[in-house]
């Protein structure tokens, strides 16, 4: 079924489309957003997304909202260029450090920012959060634990070419905190799923006790948090 609808964009569309009158972000992370950006610039831009699930889709869904969505996968930009409104620009980019500066280009005000690339998540906010965004939604990786790391940048990085089950990537939720800190960005919200972590000027929880476990590993791959961790720490990690 999955090789037809990747073959198929007009099946697969009418599929999304029908799904898409339910859909949302991964946990709650859309409801945060929408809650904290209630009074942020009416724009956000998001990288790594799918059509039909991605963190900022209840602001497509409000009026008068502005959004890039990017992504590297040919098909889930085309498919989102057509299911979602004109006023939502999706761009098909594998990005890079080298080429991420255009997003600093597209709003003269942000109000969103969203990163769930998983893998360089870190270097790409630390590049572009001059931007300002009033809210900052980005992946952490709960395998990462309470270890304030991140991997190594790399430019093509593939998470399932450095492990088997792809839990190495991103950076822990303490290494991010700390890089918002640094900006004037604190704490306000983390996802019930234990994915994302969003941050506002005003945030001031603590994520050494707001992590959360990704409850979605736990569950498909039947690992405790330890041994996730265990699979990973002897792995090339900078500390930040």
């Amino acid at each position: 079924m999955r090789n037809i609808l990747k073959q198929n964009a007009t099946l697969r569309r009418a599929i999304y489309w029908a799904r898409m009158q339910r859909a949302s972000s991964q946990s709650d992370e859309g409801s945060i957003i929408e809650a904290l950006a209630s009074r942020a610039p009416r724009t956000f831009i998001e990288f790594g997304f799918h059509p039909i699930e991605f963190n900022c889709l209840p602001l497509v869904k409000a009026d008068g909202w502005q959004g890039v969505l990017i992504d590297g996968n040919a098909n889930q930009v085309a498919d989102a260029a057509c299911l979602l409104p004109k006023s939502i620009l999706a761009l098909q980019r594998f990005i890079t450090l080298e080429n991420i500066g255009f997003i600093k280009e597209l709003f003269p005000e942000l109000g969103v920012l969203s990163i769930d690339v998983d893998g360089n998540d870190y270097w790409f906010l630390e590049s572009v959060i001059d931007t300002r965004p009033t809210v900052i939604c980005i992946e952490y990786n709960s395998s990462f634990g309470l270890e304030p790391v991140t991997i190594p940048y790399h430019a093509e990085f593939d998470r399932h070419k450095y492990h088997p089950r792809g839990w190495y990537h991103g950076a822990s939720i303490t290494a991010i905190a700390s890089l918002c800190a640094k900006h004037g960005y604190g704490l306000a919200a983390v996802s019930s799923g234990g994915m994302n972590a969003i941050f506002t000027q005003t945030g001031t929880l603590d994520p050494t006790k707001e992590w959360r476990s990704n409850s979605f590993r736990e569950r498909h791959s039947g690992m405790t948090h330890d041994e996730q961790w265990a699979s990973v720490k002897s792995m090339p990690l900078v500390y930040v």
